[in-house]
């Protein structure tokens, strides 16, 4: 399928490294090295010229030459200034395109490196990660609580990337074996069902700016969703492990119960409960929108047009806008008394949230986050492998969690879900808000619009690149 061996990386790589010196004026080198890296090129079997140029693009101009450039090939705007019909048919991404993308938003990257330190918890180790891996994107203390759905014409797909140990598609002398590599994610990805995920273009599913350009024929359309609940729960850990507790700010009272804990917690260390969730909502929130900013740079490298936003219902894309005729991706959400707005909690083996109905308490919930952690493959497991000299050692010195830090843990969010009928409190526990649309631009319309400059040499060259 990809057929993107060692030897044209190496070509590929020193393609880079000759204009890099031609750069710097080194020319007699660079010369050298360039032809040598053609000779690599041309006596493998032939790759796109858009591979090369993507694996080679300089990242400042990707930062410098992001545009949110949403006019595909088969786009219509019918009337007002900027009016312009395509003269070309809608086209979807190739599987390597597509793969190069999706790897560039979700992809493993290796080894998360732990937090080294705290005084606190000298002489153990900080215990606050989720997962042992790391991704190309961030998260908030390494929870890694973000999972991705995409869809193209040909179905919906679900890529679980967060729980995935270090990629292993690594040649002998440490460089990326680029065909393993897609090999290995595309072999993760599950299909959810056939054809493009309905999304109406009408406004009280899709804002208005969008409907003429989201979700289009020939587009994959790539949307990451936050396990909510995961993530407060790993925050309630964090704020235990520190002595810290919640209080109930919107009823206006301590959390009962927690006074038995008192070796573990301090009672007046209290957070507001709506602060707390809030904030832990808004570190969900950078993890989506970092994954898909790093997928609007590879955009630019690859040539391809389109951009990150959030102008879709995002409970028209679970299945919870009320509107039967718009399944989305079939969540699971309740409706509460008194609270318009569905609360959605996950979909059944696929994405299931850490609250009920797939736990049947908090508890349970509170006990797989441990065992996320300190379980098999865990980032605080003595058997997972990792980038340290001693990895048995430093995973094994992370501070412990007990059978009563869980109570406690388990205390606080079992009170949650039985006094507000839900858990999270005030915030979702499944959310979704930013999406990144990929596709092939009609470089006709910028040229009939637009000044010079409105896309990029890759996006100019991009046909005859990856033909």
């Amino acid at each position: 399928m990809f057929t993107v061996s060692r030897r044209k990386l190496l070509g590929t790589t020193m393609l880079g490294a000759g204009a890099l010196l031609g750069g710097l004026g080194a020319k007699t080198q660079a010369a050298a090295v360039t032809e040598k890296a053609t000779i690599l090129l041309n006596s493998s079997e032939k790759i796109p010229q858009g591979l090369v140029e993507a694996i080679n693009f300089p990242l400042l101009d990707a930062i410098q030459g992001r545009r949110s450039r949403r006019f595909a090939k088969g786009a219509c705007i019918p009337e007002g200034p900027l009016a312009y019909s395509s003269k070309h048919k809608p086209s979807a991404l190739s599987e390597l395109q597509q793969m190069l993308l999706l790897t560039s938003v979700c992809g493993n990257t290796g080894w998360t490196n732990l937090i080294p330190h705290n005084p606190h918890y000298a002489p153990k180790v900080p215990n606050y990660a989720g997962a042992a891996g790391g991704r190309t994107f961030p998260s908030a203390a390494g929870f890694h609580t973000v999972d991705f759905f995409y869809t193209d014409d040909k179905g919906v797909y679900f890529l679980s990337t967060k729980d995935m140990k270090a990629t292993t598609a690594k040649h002998t002398d440490g460089t990326l074996d680029l065909n393993a590599y897609l090999k290995e994610h595309q072999s993760k990805i599950v299909k959810i069902s056939d054809g493009r995920l309905k999304l109406p273009s009408s406004p009280e599913h899709m804002e208005a700016h969008n409907n003429w350009c989201a979700n289009v024929e020939g587009s994959t359309l790539i949307i990451p969703v936050a396990d909510v609940a995961q993530h407060i729960i790993l925050a309630l850990c964090y704020l235990v492990q520190n002595g810290a507790c919640l209080y109930d700010d919107i009823n206006k009272q301590p959390i009962p119960g927690l006074s038995k804990f008192k070796d573990l917690i301090n009672p007046e260390n209290a957070y507001p409960i709506s602060f707390f969730e809030q904030q832990c909502l808004t570190e969900a929130t950078v993890e989506l929108s970092t994954a898909c900013y790093s997928g609007a740079l590879t955009l630019q490298a690859m040539g391809l047009g389109g951009w990150m936003f959030d102008g879709i219902n995002p409970f028209s894309i679970f299945g919870a806008s009320g509107d039967k005729n718009v399944p989305g991706l079939g969540f699971s959400f309740d409706t509460l008394k008194d609270n318009p707005i569905p609360h959605v909690t996950g979909l059944k083996g696929i994405l299931e949230g850490h609250c009920p109905p797939f736990f049947n308490n908090m508890k349970s919930a509170v006990v797989s986050v441990v065992s996320r952690k300190f379980g098999s493959g865990g980032p605080f497991n003595a058997k997972t492998d990792g980038p340290y000299k001693d990895n048995s050692k430093v995973r094994s010195s992370a501070a412990p969690i007990n059978e009563q830090f869980i109570d406690c843990v388990a205390t606080m969010a079992q009170y949650i879900f039985n006094e507000f009928g839900r858990f999270p409190a005030t915030v979702p526990a499944i959310f979704s808000l930013m999406y990144l649309q990929a596709h092939h631009i009609d470089t006709d319309f910028y040229d009939q619009h637009f000044n010079q400059n409105a896309y990029l040499k890759t996006h100019a060259e991009h046909d005859s690149n990856w033909s």
